[in-house]
């Protein structure tokens, strides 16, 4: 199966800074291509730890999402691999130059998509 990436409209304004611009028309679009994924992706690893997320509370998931994104490091790294892997080679340049932040941001941004769709 072919993905398209979805078309975000009115996220890029004059002004905005490169790494906002590479953000809102490339990060932002991946990951919500592949959303399905990170949310299956996400429950395996709760499943694979033995976590029993729907006895948490709101507070308590939304903690937990937040925890995992940003201590397990293998999972962490593999979320990563799974959005650079539908980069264009341009935008993997990009990417290579700007990692750190990038992946600061890419991980805020699936942290709030799972903590969306996960505690609602």
């Amino acid at each position: 199966m072919i993905k398209k990436r979805p078309i975000l409209k009115n996220l890029i304004n004059d002004g905005t800074l490169k790494v906002e611009e590479f953000q809102n028309s490339t990060l932002r679009p991946v990951i919500k291509m592949q959303n399905d994924f990170l949310l299956k992706f996400f429950k395996y690893n709760l499943k694979k730890k033995n976590i029993n997320f729907s006895e948490l509370s709101l507070i308590e998931k939304k903690e937990k999402i937040h925890s995992i994104l940003s201590k397990d490091n293998n999972f962490k790294r593999t979320i990563i691999g799974s959005i650079l892997a539908h980069f264009t080679s341009e935008e993997l340049e990009y990417y290579f130059e700007n990692s750190n932040e990038l992946n600061r941001r890419i991980l805020q941004i699936i942290i709030q998509r799972l903590q969306d769709y996960l505690t609602s």
